[in-house]
C-alpha cells in the first residue's frame, strides 16, 4: 500500500498531468478524476511505464455536472477509508457565456462550485487522512470583484472577468475550509501556476478583453512557462512538510504570497460558502429523492 492517497481534477493535461507524473513517482496512490475516460486509462499506461507505480485509477467526473461530481464522491468512499491530498486543479475559461448542467454560469461551475461539492463530499475522509486541500487559483484573481448575481444569466459577458471572480473564489473557499475544518486536522491552500503555455488561452474571449489588459497578454506569451515548471508549486504543496502553520495562505513559486485586499473580504467570502452550501444541500436533496425512488 501506498503511504499518501492522493485525489486529483484534471490530471490529463497541462499541470495537473505534470503533477500527477511528479506524485506517481514518489509513490502516491493517485486517484484521477477525468471527463475523458479513454484518456485518462492512457495517462494511466503511460504512469505505470513511467514510473512503475500500480496505483494509479480513472475516476469520471463532469465537475460542470453537481451529480457527476457526488458520483464521483461516492465512488471514492466506496473504495477509499481515507484521503491524504485533494488537488482540485481542473479549471476552465469560456469564450461564451453558457450555463452547466445545474444552471450556473459555466466558469464558476467547473472552477469552484464542482470543487466545492467534492471537497464537502469527501470531508469524512478528508478527516480521516488529516489532509491538505489544494486549490489551484491564479494572480488573475486580483482584477476579480464578486458578482454572485450573475452566476445564473448576465447580460454582459466576459470570460476574463468570470475567470478572475472565479479564481478568488477559489482563495475565498481555501480561506473558509482553513477556518472551518483546521480543527479537524485539514489543512488547505491556494496557489498561482504561474503563466503557463497551454490551450487554455484559446478560450479567452479576446471582445472581453480590451485596453491595457489585452496589450499585456500579448507581451507575456513569449514568457509564459511550461507546465511542468507550472506544476511545482502544485507539487511543492503536496509534498512537502511543515506547511501546517500556513494553511489558508496563498502560494506562488512555493512562497507564501500577497493576495488582493478583496481576497481578504470576509463578507464575501462567507456570502460565496452560504451560496455554495445551498446548491450543494440541493444536490443532496436530489439524490436523496431519487435513491428514495428506486
Amino acid at each position: 500500500m501506498a503511504a499518501i492517497t492522493t485525489v486529483i481534477t484534471g490530471a490529463t493535461s497541462g499541470i495537473g498531468k505534470e503533477t500527477a507524473i511528479a506524485l506517481a513517482k514518489k509513490k502516491h496512490a493517485l486517484y484521477l478524476l477525468v471527463r475523458d475516460v479513454a484518456k485518462g486509462e492512457m495517462l494511466v499506461k503511460q504512469l505505470t511505464v513511467e514510473t512503475g507505480n500500480h496505483e494509479i485509477y480513472v475516476v469520471y467526473c463532469n465537475l460542470t455536472d453537481l451529480q457527476s461530481v457526488y458520483k464521483a464522491a461516492e465512488t471514492l468512499k466506496s473504495k477509499l477509508f481515507a484521503i491524504n491530498v485533494l488537488i482540485n486543479n481542473a479549471g476552465g475559461i469560456f469564450a461564451e457565456f453558457g450555463l452547466s448542467t445545474d444552471g450556473y454560469e459555466l466558469t464558476f461551475a467547473a472552477n469552484h462550485l464542482g470543487h466545492f461539492v467534492l471537497t464537502n463530499a469527501l470531508l469524512p475522509l478528508l478527516e480521516r487522512g488529516q489532509a491538505r486541500v489544494i486549490n489551484v487559483s491564479s494572480e488573475g484573481h486580483k482584477i476579480g470583484r464578486p458578482a454572485f448575481d450573475e452566476l445564473h444569466g448576465i447580460k454582459k459577458y466576459s470570460s476574463m472577468h468570470a475567470y478572475a471572480n472565479a479564481k478568488l473564489y477559489n482563495i475565498f473557499f481555501t480561506k473558509s475550509l482553513a477556518e472551518k475544518f483546521g480543527g479537524k486536522g485539514i489543512t488547505s491552500f491556494a496557489l498561482h501556476p504561474g503563466v503557463v503555455k497551454s490551450n487554455f488561452w484559446d478560450g479567452i474571449s479576446w471582445k472581453g478583453v480590451t485596453g491595457f489588459m489585452k496589450l499585456l497578454m500579448t507581451l507575456v506569451r513569449p514568457f509564459m512557462i511550461s507546465a511542468e515548471k507550472g506544476a511545482l508549486t502544485t507539487i511543492y504543496l503536496a509534498t512537502q512538510n511543515g506547511l501546517h502553520t500556513k494553511s489558508g495562505q496563498y502560494f506562488n513559486k512555493c512562497r507564501v504570497a500577497k493576495t488582493s485586499a478583496m481576497a481578504n473580504d470576509v463578507a464575501a467570502r462567507e456570502a460565496l460558502w452560504n451560496l455554495s452550501q445551498k446548491a450543494y444541500d440541493k444536490l443532496l436533496s436530489v439524490t436523496l429523492v431519487k435513491q428514495a425512488e428506486k
